[in-house]
């Protein structure tokens, strides 16, 4: 077996690759992987071994790990380095709480990447926001707004009314939160969209 080391020095750990992976629905980039101690090179063999899948540039999937549902979300989220947090539609898909079906993901940044010169990967729009931690959750490997910041980046951002009325009406119905929360973010989302 190969075993070429990192540049850092640090020897090849499959099991912190691994652990690293499992928590990413499989996925792990270059970058993880050189953490764990894989060089370019070693991490090249295993591509060509079979062990290691190339899903883009830097980024890989261990090809035995099982699919997860809505994995196709973790490479747009490491393609942000892990500061993506999905939002508007695909947040309302992800929680259940509309019809929506959103073609293109939609992924909210940190501010400071308006700056940056990026190109979203395909089927991704990009919103700029600083996010409050209580207004993300979690859903399997990926982070998203939770409901109520959900249903305020969809108004601001005018999306389909349908979806903020059925949104508003699922979450009340589920508990996701109370009336009197919904209606303060509904008044708040629509003086600042206007």
């Amino acid at each position: 077996m190969c075993a070429r080391a990192a540049s850092s020095g640090t020897s090849p750990d499959w099991d912190r690759l691994f652990e690293t992976a499992a928590a990413q629905a499989g996925y792990v980039s270059l970058r993880q992987a050189t953490a764990a101690g894989y060089s370019r090179q070693l991490t090249q063999h295993y591509v060509r071994e079979g062990r290691l899948e190339r899903i883009a540039r830097g980024l890989f999937r261990l090809v035995h790990f099982p699919s997860t549902e809505h994995e196709e979300l973790v490479p747009v989220w490491l393609w942000s380095e892990q500061e993506g947090v999905f939002s508007h539609e695909t947040a309302l898909m992800l929680h259940d709480l509309s019809d929506a079906l959103p073609a293109k993901q939609h992924l909210t940044l940190p501010s400071s990447w308006k700056k940056r010169r990026v190109r979203p990967p395909r089927g991704v729009i990009l919103h700029f926001a600083d996010l409050a931690k209580e207004s993300i959750t979690w859903f399997g490997a990926v982070p998203v707004t939770t409901p109520l910041q959900t249903i305020f980046d969809c108004v601001t951002d005018a999306a389909p009314e349908d979806f903020v009325r059925q949104a508003t009406r699922q979450g009340l119905r589920r508990g996701l939160f109370e009336k009197g929360e919904v209606q303060r973010v509904l008044r708040k989302a629509r003086k600042g969209s206007t």
